[in-house]
């Protein structure tokens, strides 16, 4: 399809960037909450691993990294996690503009200590950069992701890929992904947009909003998702794709 144009999220499609959130979010954590150690434990880092994809922006890990170093078990994180998250907002007398820029602030902290340090703990999945850098050549793409944008461009101009700031949409934006999708929609009214996401509630907010006729939607089965998303996701009008698939 010679007018298709790729659309995708970041973390979980393009980058592994698991450890490196947790890692941030645990040492933003220890700021706000002096009870916890300034480094994080491996088994906490671990235990992050798994409660991962109900993570829909980075700001998260600093509570939820709080509520592992609780012992919160992760079942009862699944299954209260707006609840439990509002709480320590509201205990500790948070904001979630707060949050964000704390995250952000100790992210750059750790790139201006050992940026080299930093840019490893953000792999790319194994044949993404190709596939990136080949894409670029023949069609346009765009990211679209709750990540800010300045750590975006460091981790792919490290990787050696090029995007033109006008195809970058991040967390300086204040704009949700389906907003994004629909101003890229009115952009390019004679393409067809293929968004590639590894976060099943963003692609069912999107057949939500009715935009599905307009977009191919691509559900990422390598990024942070569950198994049961997988089974939910067959019910929708979704392409399901693992990354062979993706980079072939």
């Amino acid at each position: 399809m010679n007018n298709l144009i790729y659309v995708l999220d970041f973390d979980g499609v393009i980058c592994e960037s698991v450890k490196e959130t947790a890692i941030t979010g645990w040492k933003a954590a220890s700021i706000l909450w002096n009870d916890m150690p300034s480094v994080a434990p491996q088994e906490k880092i671990d235990q992050f691993r798994l409660v991962r994809p109900i993570i829909e922006t980075g700001y998260e890990a600093i509570l939820t990294m709080r509520l592992l170093y609780l012992d919160e078990p992760i079942e009862v994180i699944y299954t209260s996690y707006p609840e439990k998250f509002k709480l320590l907002v509201e205990e500790a007398n948070l904001t979630i503009d707060g949050l964000k820029k704390l995250f952000g602030d100790t992210r750059d902290a750790w790139i201006k200590k050992d940026l080299d340090d930093w840019v490893n703990m953000n792999p790319l999945y194994e044949g993404i950069a190709a596939k990136l850098k080949a894409l670029g050549q023949h069609r346009s793409w765009y990211i679209v992701t709750t990540k800010h944008e300045r750590f975006v461009k460091l981790i792919l101009q490290a990787n050696g890929i090029k995007l033109a700031d006008d195809k970058l949409y991040g967390l300086d934006r204040n704009m949700s992904k389906t907003e994004v999708i629909k101003g890229l929609l009115k952009s390019h009214p004679n393409e067809t947009l293929c968004f590639v996401e590894d976060r099943l509630p963003t692609l069912l907010n999107i057949i939500k909003n009715g935009e599905i006729p307009a977009v191919k939607l691509v559900f990422a089965l390598w990024g942070y998702s569950r198994a049961e998303d997988s089974e939910l996701a067959k019910q929708f009008d979704l392409t399901l794709q693992n990354l062979e698939t993706f980079l072939a």
